[in-house]
């Protein structure tokens, strides 16, 4: 008897539909799984009949044979254990049903009967609802998850003999309650970390204010104590609050890397990734024999932290300029391509020194000068040239740190943020771009453009710091930014000037 039974599988962050064809013969033995499965479906022949046993089933005596279509397509992972084990008991006639037509299923099976989660749950719902299909049919941990996806029936099961009896009619599914998400309910994602919780650092505070509202990559270098990781876990709190469009992406992704837990759905506060410098370049990068979305991936539409930037590898490093320019990885392998997105504010720290006391008001550096250089010389200049913020974090004072005085919170520089970035929303309405940081040259000259006192102070600073190319548009950038916040409608010599100040690493004598 042949049957067919509706899945999916995932390619980069989208998933794409698959037919698990099954075919009962008379003639041999044995089950055998073809369509290009990888080891983890290969394996699924024990698990399905260890289940099978334990569930009052039994894989029958006769050859039968499994495609996963299209062929061509590698499949992988444990999802297709429930819609494998469904075909054979409907190919063999030991379940009779007629809702596989409009069903799609996905689930592991455990050696007990049970199901066990499974990853990739939004992406592959997504796809059912495009492709039509009235329900899909998971384990209960993936519920939360599946639900965000309005428009289809989501169905959590527990065991493959409670399917069973769904199937042959024998009881009743229930349909978990669909999540209306709206774009008010992402912007009330609540964050533990407050800018009020930060004393002093009122300059690094407005290089990240600007950072936020413009979306420029930022870079903290200061002493060891100083401030910089603290700052840095409360930027996403003053970021712009999430739209629906780019807390569905980013769930996606997380989904897909298997990050989201039983209990939660859409992911509505910006992400904040900070890998460890030992990271490898594939872990930051993301890819592997079994493709996995990166760090940066991870990072989507959030944050990127690397701390103690110097100690991670060159190589790893150096892998971040092409996604802090085109803002996506794109994996190639022999056997396969992905695409993932990679739009993350980086946000780096880093010693000034090997010893960290580099310029430090009170303790004496002891560095030689060449120590110093050689530390710096650990970020390449490309690298240093993609970020468009450079500020110095000086220690906070006793004074600083002993009063009661509350600090701005972040809900306070928010509402600025959001100003400038409503701003920027207007001026790029109908281009493919969304704050400042994403113009190219051409829209530099659009919406950025100087005036003659503003030019020439621009240029006197490109021949004193000796700056590049890259560095001159990124200095219009921050100042189209600055002048965003303030609400001016042109850049002005004083915003030149403070974003000519956030590039404290192009100074001539740093390190010397």
């Amino acid at each position: 008897m042949f049957v067919k039974v509706h899945t999916g599988a995932i390619a980069g962050i989208e998933a794409v539909d698959v037919t698990v064809e099954v075919n009962v013969a008379g003639g041999g033995l044995g089950l055998y799984i073809v369509g290009l499965p990888d080891n983890t479906i290969k394996e699924s022949h024990e698990r399905i009949q260890a289940a099978f046993e334990n569930s009052g089933y039994r894989l029958v005596a006769k050859k039968t044979v499994v495609n996963l279509a299209p062929a061509d397509l590698r499949k992988e992972g444990s999802l297709y254990d429930l819609p494998i084990a469904v075909g054979i008991l409907t190919a063999t006639e030991q379940i009779v049903t007629d809702m596989l037509e409009d069903s799609m299923f996905i689930g592991e099976l455990s050696l007990n009967g049970n199901l066990r989660p499974v990853k990739g749950v939004l992406p592959l719902v997504a796809m059912a609802r495009e492709a039509g299909y009235r329900r899909v049919f998971m384990p209960v941990e993936n519920v939360a998850e599946g639900v965000v996806v309005e428009g289809i029936e989501t169905v959590g099961i527990g065991s493959l003999a409670e399917m069973c009896e769904i199937l042959s009619g024998r009881a009743p599914y229930t349909v978990a309650e669909p999540s209306v998400v709206e774009d008010e309910d992402v912007a009330e994602g609540e964050y533990v970390e407050d800018f009020a919780d930060v004393k002093g650092q009122a300059y690094v505070k407005r290089a990240l204010e600007i950072a936020a509202a413009g979306g420029h990559n930022v870079i903290m270098i200061g002493a060891p104590g100083s401030g910089k990781t603290m700052l840095a876990r409360r930027m996403p709190s003053i970021m712009p609050p999430m739209t629906l469009d780019e807390s569905l992406e980013t769930t996606k992704i997380h989904s897909v890397a298997g990050k989201i837990g039983s209990e939660r759905g859409l992911i509505t506060t910006r992400p904040f990734r900070a890998p460890h410098h030992l990271t490898s370049q594939v872990a930051l990068i993301g890819g592997g024999q079994s493709p996995q979305p990166g760090e940066v991936s991870l990072a989507n539409n959030g944050v990127l932290f690397l701390d103690e930037m110097p100690e991670f590898g060159r190589n790893v490093l150096e892998v971040l300029r092409q996604p802090l320019e085109d803002r996506h990885i794109t994996i190639s392998r022999a056997k396969y391509s992905v695409d993932y997105p990679a739009r993350f504010t980086l946000v780096a720290s880093m010693n000034p020194c090997p010893c960290g006391y580099y310029n430090h008001p009170t303790k004496e550096c002891t560095c030689s000068a060449a120590a110093v250089h050689r530390y710096m010389a650990h970020i390449s200049g490309p690298l240093m040239d993609r970020i468009d913020i450079h500020v110095e974090v000086v220690p906070v004072s006793i004074a600083e740190m002993s009063t009661t005085e509350r600090a701005e919170s972040s809900a306070e520089v928010r509402k600025r943020v959001v100003a400038a970035r409503d701003v920027q929303l207007r001026r790029f309405e109908g281009l493919d771009i969304h704050c400042n940081a994403m113009m190219n040259s051409a829209m530099l000259r659009r919406f950025a453009p100087l005036d003659r006192p503003s030019a020439e102070l621009l240029e006197r600073a490109m021949a004193r710091l000796n700056l590049s190319a890259r560095a001159y548009d990124r200095i219009i950038k921050v100042a189209r930014t600055i002048a965003d916040l303030e609400g001016a409608e042109n850049i002005t010599p004083a915003h030149i000037s403070e974003a000519i100040g956030y590039r404290s690493l192009d100074r001539e004598n740093w390190g010397r």
